[in-house]
This record gives C-alpha cells, sequence and structure tokens, in this order.
C-alpha cells in the first residue's frame, strides 16, 4: 500500500535521486528537461507516492510557453522500478491532474509513451501545431484537454517559459 500526499520541502533529495536512479543522468539532455529547467515546478501540482515511510514516486507540473502562451506540462512523473505495474504512476497522475484541473487550467501537454499516459485521457497532439525547442518525437506530444476547446488555440513555439519571457 502507499499513499499521495503533497510533495514537501524535505523529499527534494529523495526525489532527485530516485530521478537519477530511474532516468539516469542522459535525462538532462532531452529536450523536456529542457523546457522545465530553471522553473521552478508548482508547488500545489506537487505530489509523491509513500509506502513504509519511504519515497516511491513523484509527479511534479510546470509551466511552459506554447506560442506565448503560459501551459502546464506535466513531469517527470517517476515511480521507483520495483514499483512499476502497482498503480503508483497512474495514481500520481490521477492526484495530479485532478489538482491541474481545478486550477482552472484549459489543458495539459506532456512528452512520453502515448499508451501509458492514455490511462488517464492523453492524446496525441497532432503534427506542426506545436513547434519545439529541440527534438521531441511528435508522437509522444500528449495533450489532455480538461475544458471543451482548450486546445483549440494551442499552436506555435513551444518553450521554455523562461525563453519565452522578455530579458
Amino acid at each position: 500500500m502507499f499513499s499521495i500526499c503533497p510533495e514537501r520541502s524535505c523529499d527534494v533529495a529523495a526525489i532527485d535521486a530516485l530521478l537519477d536512479e530511474v532516468f539516469g543522468p542522459g535525462r538532462f539532455a532531452r529536450t523536456a528537461y529542457h523546457l522545465r529547467e530553471g522553473v521552478t515546478p508548482i508547488s500545489e501540482l506537487s505530489f509523491v507516492a509513500i509506502a513504509e515511510g519511504k519515497l516511491r514516486g513523484s509527479i511534479r507540473f510546470s509551466p511552459v510557453s506554447v506560442g506565448g502562451r503560459e501551459v502546464l506540462f506535466l513531469g517527470p512523473l517517476v515511480v521507483k522500478q520495483e514499483d512499476r505495474g502497482k498503480g503508483v504512476g497512474v495514481d500520481l497522475m490521477k492526484r495530479g491532474l485532478k489538482a491541474a484541473k481545478a486550477t482552472g487550467a484549459a489543458s495539459v501537454l506532456l512528452v512520453g509513451d502515448a499508451p501509458y499516459y492514455a490511462r488517464v485521457g492523453f492524446k496525441p497532439l497532432g503534427r506542426g501545431r506545436i513547434i519545439p525547442s529541440g527534438p521531441i518525437d511528435p508522437d509522444r506530444l500528449l495533450a489532455l484537454e480538461f475544458q471543451p476547446g482548450g486546445l483549440d488555440d494551442l499552436r506555435g513555439p513551444f518553450t521554455s517559459l523562461l525563453a519565452a519571457s522578455p530579458v
């Protein structure tokens, strides 16, 4: 059994260690990480899975820019290897997405495996609408619409919120 709780500042080191363990240092080269680089995850949308007093998984959301519009970006989602297939990741997503929807956000984006994320409603966004700031397989760019039409005007450059901000 595990419980899903809001992330606390004392969880950060354990989350970083879990990210290192599961994804390794190569994750820093991925475009999805560059989109979040230097941007603080949204604290009220950051959750952890705890079992027997130990961190078993984590989910975070960060703001990104698409066509100059701020959009929620899910990730990273990480679960300890031995806990995969037990519903930890799906439960983290359900909790995080419920909180994200409550903010009034129209939609959420992520880069990931379509069959896995389809479990909670994500679908491929489609090619050509969004221009990533780095290499992203267009079939792995997924979206979940909270409000009808929440994805309709989502077009343009997909960049870090920092890159979209005036200097």
